[in-house]
């Protein structure tokens, strides 16, 4: 009779991915609307919110990745149309649609593709460099995250006159040479809090849920 209660009330594993997507999504909600989530700079704001991306994909897989990664698109947008976003918000004028493009999908296609990459080490990494896969991950949130939302933005403001403002300030003559001057430091602090928070705590949270990578 306990047996049956207990297997009646014990969650499936269904239910325990709809919780902690749901879990990782008010974090990645609350980290994008809030500034938990960003340490603001003159030009690009240095954004956290890749780590609940990669935890997302340790966690839960490349749908709970994207997920993740589309409620963050949808919080810088919310940032661009509110003001929040300095340079986005700025670049709105320019083109909705080059907005919507560089906040959102960018961010969609960075949580899909962790979620592949990790998906990929763990069936490649196995025993003690395991942990590898984690700390690969939660570098490679960040960095695909700059990679698309940077070709983005070349992509479709590149020529627009806020951005030549932008190039001539900062010194560049190219697409590339803008590209190395806006991220800078902003994209080092990123890669290394990726690598380093999300590695360490997707690799704990994991071993405390008895999931391997």
């Amino acid at each position: 009779m306990d047996t049956q209660i207990a297997a009646k009330t014990a969650p499936t594993g269904k239910v325990q991915t709809m919780v902690e997507t749901a879990l990782l999504i008010a974090v990645t909600l609350i980290m994008g609307l809030t500034p938990l989530g960003t340490i603001r700079t003159p030009i690009l704001s240095v954004s956290l919110v890749t780590v609940p991306v990669a935890i997302a994909a340790m966690l839960i897989g490349p749908m709970g990745a994207f997920a993740c990664g589309t409620v963050f698109g949808i919080t810088s947008f919310i940032n661009a149309l509110t003001g929040a976003s300095g340079l986005l918000s700025a670049l709105l004028q320019v083109s909705p649609l080059g907005v919507f493009v560089t906040a959102i999908i960018a961010r969609m296609l960075d949580g899909i593709l962790v979620g592949l990459i990790f998906a990929g080490l763990s069936k490649v990494l196995k025993g003690k460099a395991s942990a590898a896969a984690y700390y690969i991950t939660g570098i490679s949130a960040p960095l695909l995250n700059t990679l698309f939302f940077m070709s983005s933005l070349m992509l479709f403001f590149y020529n627009s006159d806020y951005m030549k403002g932008v190039a001539e300030k900062l010194g560049a003559v190219n697409p590339m040479s803008l590209v190395i001057a806006m991220v800078g430091v902003q994209g080092l602090i990123e890669a290394v809090t990726g690598c380093i928070v999300a590695g360490t705590v997707g690799m704990l949270v994991a071993k405390a849920l008895g999931r391997k990578a």
